[in-house]
């Protein structure tokens, strides 16, 4: 057709028939700890490094924002009581309609802990009170260009819906075909399709908060697309009890030169509620990304007023290497309710 400027082949298979859910589930255990000293639980250091714990105190605990996760499966959601209080609006699968999200990967539910949990004494996460819609993109038996179009078609949905944050932790950089893998130069936000889509979600009034990736000590090292995307949040992972970065966070910056990561957040023995139904730690940016989404979220429902590229730069101003922002730590740890006074006293 004479507009088709040209044409990339995204995927290949054995054969043409759909997936079928596994419909295996992990077995539940549901045991948990409660810590009687904070309502926060095992999740307080996590919560307290940005200071969005000052937010909440404030009355601002996400209620009235809606938040999508697009990850790859929520594994025994729907039986966790430590779970059972989150804010569902719905889920959709883009892999496979045809399949049970809460019988597919397990990562996609320990993510949606670190914002979502509401459970005082137990977990409380950055954005308890936030409604959430559950999309799947990610197909964990194979890894083809492909998931990125799954990806953009979970992200127009989310638009469709009406929702005002998108968190996911998800980043692609090689594939089962390695002559689609993306090479270092291709990190200027525009060569991915994801990266691209992403790039635009900010100006349809969406803010898109990214993990870096958890390439840091492996050869490749760099960000992983859609990480490389202009307008959205790129989160590094730190320790909280150290403000130190991870030696595993993907660093920038972008190929075009732009600062990335544009922060970071609790990423190392990050507190989460796992497939099991209990409390337990896990490593990697995908953690420090919503944690910090739903901090982001938080910020957003206290400055109403400010449009989705306006809350970015406030987010990136209130960390504490504003002044001086590199290729690993970005502009550092935010102060979330130092960016909130700065907005109340404008």
């Amino acid at each position: 057709m004479p507009f088709v400027k040209s044409a990339v082949k995204v995927w290949k298979g054995s054969g043409s028939q759909i997936p079928l859910s596994s419909g295996r589930r992990d077995t539940i255990i549901n045991e948990v700890t409660v810590n009687p000293d904070t309502i926060y639980g095992t999740s307080y250091g996590q919560i307290h490094v940005s200071k969005v714990d000052l937010l909440h105190e404030a009355g601002f605990k996400g209620q009235g924002m809606t938040i999508a996760v697009v990850d790859g499966g929520f594994h025994n959601f729907d039986r966790i009581p430590a779970l059972d209080n989150v804010k569902i609006l719905g889920t959709k699968d883009f892999v496979n309609p045809n399949s049970d999200i809460y019988a597919e990967a397990t990562h996609g539910l320990s993510v949606l802990s670190c914002m979502a949990a509401n459970k005082p004494g137990v977990m409380i996460g950055s954005a308890p009170e936030a409604s959430y819609w559950l999309l799947r993109s990610e197909d964990s038996d194979s890894e083809y260009p492909i998931e990125q179009d799954y990806w953009a078609a979970a992200v127009e949905f989310a638009d469709s819906v009406g929702v005002d944050l998108i968190n996911t932790s998800l980043g692609y950089n090689e594939f089962d075909d390695s002559s689609m893998d993306f090479k270092l130069r291709d990190l200027d936000g525009q060569r991915s399709v994801i990266s691209r889509v992403a790039g635009r979600l900010a100006d349809k009034g969406m803010i898109l908060v990214c993990s870096a990736g958890n390439s840091g000590n492996s050869v490749w090292k760099k960000i992983t697309p859609p990480a490389d995307a202009e307008n959205i949040i790129t989160v590094g992972a730190i320790a909280w009890q150290t403000g130190v970065i991870a030696s595993f966070s993907s660093v920038g910056n972008t190929q075009d030169g732009r600062i990335k990561p544009d922060v970071v957040a609790a990423g190392v023995r990050t507190d989460v509620i796992n497939s099991h139904g209990s409390q337990g730690k896990a490593n990697g940016t995908s953690f420090a990304s919503p944690t910090m989404c739903g901090m982001v979220a938080c910020l957003w429902q206290a400055c109403p007023t400010l449009t989705a590229k306006e809350i970015i730069e406030l987010v990136r101003q209130s960390g504490d290497r504003a002044a001086y922002p590199d290729n690993i730590y970005g502009y550092g740890i935010p102060n979330i309710w130092q960016a909130y006074q700065s907005y109340i006293n404008r």
